[in-house]
């Protein structure tokens, strides 16, 4: 990184820092915790989906079981810090259960592989636990918002930051070159299931990680809805918006999904569902890279014109 864009990084995250010490407004740092939240979950899904190119159809899983072991241990007494690893963790042996063995075969395995598990957990939870998760009346009544946007941050941060180490790294050259062509990668000694497999653990810790500060985040909901998949095909869709396989694609990807989704349900409703989708089919078809790639191709024009 440049020193301009250096100084631009810690700008940003001094005012990102000072935005709950300054805003009064609670629908505003509820606004801004969900693009944290976004920020952090389209990002994790890109380590495994954009830099390796392995679509992940059941991200959920990974989202779901972080916050509902989180919320579990932490309502058991854990402190939260604890909590959040044993929630990353789990989803990362659910990541290994299914990628595993569906790594060792070609073409669309894994994305069936993990689809299939979103929607087994999904089901089984909605019936195991069909009550509602509130959180009890001690830590309700000294709920604040600021210890949670905060949370959120840090973990928005931490999954870009390990984004960005891991793609500026030979293991991330290696990941990337999984992506263009797995077996010309293998043929240069690139082992395919052992990147594959740590752009995966990677993608679910974060995913997971992420679950668990939802889960420390949300006051009460069903532990069903963190399994649905709209917590995969939203991440999904933010990165492909923003420009898949990048770092900034999934951040302008989520901001600009979450502003808009607001503004359009304020006033279309549901209609905004049928919005998102057409957008994301024009973006699949028209603009592949999502908006960093006209950005790139605008920065070349200006240069060209210089």
């Amino acid at each position: 990184m440049s020193r301009i864009s250096i100084l631009l990084v810690l700008v940003l995250l001094v005012i990102l820092i000072a935005f709950p010490l300054v805003i009064e407004s609670d629908s505003m740092i509820n606004l801004a915790v969900y693009v944290l939240l976004f920020v952090a979950l389209a990002s994790s899904w890109n380590i495994l989906g954009g830099f390796c190119g392995q679509t992940n159809l059941g991200h959920a899983a990974f989202f779901g079981a972080g916050a509902l072991i989180t919320r579990t241990l932490w309502f058991e007494g854990w402190h939260l810090v604890p909590s959040l690893l044993a929630g990353s963790l789990v989803a990362v042996a659910l990541a290994l259960l299914i990628g595993v063995p569906a790594f060792r075969l070609r073409g669309v395995y894994f994305a069936i592989g993990t689809l299939a598990l979103s929607q087994i957990l999904y089901i089984t939870i909605g019936n195991m636990l069909p009550m509602m998760s509130s959180l009890p009346a001690k830590d309700l009544a000294t709920y604040q918002l600021a210890p949670r946007y905060y949370l959120f941050l840090v973990v928005a941060f931490l999954t870009i930051v390990t984004a960005y180490t891991l793609i500026n790294s030979k293991l991330g050259l290696g990941i990337m070159a999984i992506r263009e062509e797995e077996d010309a990668a293998e043929s240069l000694g690139v082992s395919a299931l052992r990147h594959k497999l740590i752009a995966l653990i990677l993608s679910a810790f974060f995913g997971g990680l992420t679950g668990g500060a939802f889960a420390f985040y949300h006051v009460g909901y069903y532990p069903q809805l963190t399994f649905g998949p709209e917590w995969t095909f939203d991440a999904m869709m933010m990165a492909y918006i923003g420009g898949v396989g990048t770092i900034v694609g999934p951040i302008v990807g989520a901001i600009f999904f979450v502003i808009l989704r607001e503004l359009l349900a304020l006033r279309v409703g549901e209609m905004h569902l049928i919005i998102f989708g057409t957008l994301f089919i024009l973006v699949v078809l028209f603009v592949p890279g999502g908006f960093m790639s006209v950005w790139s191709k605008m920065r070349k024009t200006l240069a060209r014109q210089k």
